[in-house]
Parts: C-alpha cells; structure tokens; sequence
C-alpha cells in the first residue's frame, strides 16, 4: 500500500510540474521581440529576465539528479542561458530537465541543494510551484488574464501553505493580505507576495 501511495504521489507531482512547464513554455513562444524588456510582477525583473530565471532551474535539473552539489556545479548557469533564441533555450531546458525527473527512480533520490539536502520529489514539487506563479507572472506581463487551473492552483496553495513565511526566505516578496472568501489562486497569490489584481503598467 505504502508503494502504491507513493507511485501515486509522484504521478501527481510529474503531472503539475509537466502541465506547468507546458503553460510557461506556451506563454514563452509567444512573447514578440518588443515585450522582453517588458516588466513582469517581480518587481526587479523584465520578461526575459523572468525567463531566464526559470530556465535556468529547469539546467540545473539534471545536475542535482545526478547527484552532483552547487558548488561542483559551480557558476555554469548565472547571467545570461538564453542567447539569440531564448524559446529554444526554454525548450531545451525543459527536455532534460523533464527527462531528468522521469527516469526510473529519479523521485526517491536525495539532492544536494543550496538550502539543504532533501528528496527530489520535493524538489519537483518545489519546482512545480515556481513554475505555476511564474507562469501566472508571465502571462500577466504580456496582458494575459493569468489564470491558473484549478488543479494547479490548489496543488500549489497547499504546497505554499506548508512552507509557512515565504518572504523569510529572501525569494518571495511581502504576502499581500486576501479576502476571506478569496479563491485558492488569489490566495496563492497574495501569500507568494504577488497583488493579485497587477496589470502591466500604461
């Protein structure tokens, strides 16, 4: 039993990081050469900014997969990993990184991350998470409504209310307070530091 809950448990987390990666990848491919230098709710960041901030994690995948630390991975992936073409370089870090997750046994594995060891399937669901309130980011910066699936919503509301404060970990603004009858994804929001209700300025 305890091995079918725990088949389980990695079949959702796979799905909510593979729809996330999906939608920001969708929402990659369709940012004109004009909107990079847009800026996105992450105050000190423009679109590109924001993206190379997430493919970036998606490199490092493989590498705390395959065991290896930050420091042995050293500064191979800081500044700038989307070059001329940067739907391409999204793309393509996404490929490894999903195949990286995906290989057999990868989940029950422990990686070596800057904060601390932990088992990677935390790590994928750590990733999920960015993936989805970057995703919602990203799509608010282009003018897009940003909404988030049901599904995803809720899998990543969970997921940040049991990380507790998440401005004290430097990553995350403020928490923005949310109505009490706020919907999972506003609530989401508010607590990822995020005014639910930011448009692009102009």
């Amino acid at each position: 039993m305890a091995c079918h809950h725990a088949n389980g448990a990695h079949r959702e987390v796979l799905e909510r990081y593979t729809e996330a990666v999906e939608e920001f990848g969708r929402l990659v491919g369709m940012v004109l050469a004009r909107q990079w230098g847009l800026p996105t709710p992450c105050t000190e960041w423009t679109v590109r900014d924001l993206v190379n901030h997430l493919t970036a994690e998606q490199l490092w995948v493989p590498e705390m997969l395959a065991g290896l630390t930050v420091s042995q991975v050293g500064p191979r992936y800081q500044g700038d990993v989307l070059g001329d073409d940067p739907a391409e370089a999204w793309d393509s870090a996404v490929r490894a990184a999903t195949a990286a997750f995906t290989a057999p046994g990868a989940l029950d594995r422990t990686v070596h991350l800057s904060y601390a060891d932990r088992d990677a399937l935390g790590y994928c669901r750590e990733m999920a998470v960015d993936a989805v309130v970057h995703g919602w980011d990203l799509a608010r910066a282009l003018g897009g409504a940003g909404r988030m699936t049901p599904a995803a919503a809720g899998f990543v509301l969970a997921e940040v209310v049991a990380y507790g404060d998440l401005s004290s970990t430097g990553m995350f603004a403020t928490a923005v307070p949310t109505g009490p009858d706020a919907d999972p994804q506003t609530r989401l929001l508010g607590l990822a530091g995020r005014d639910p209700g930011w448009s692009p300025p102009g």
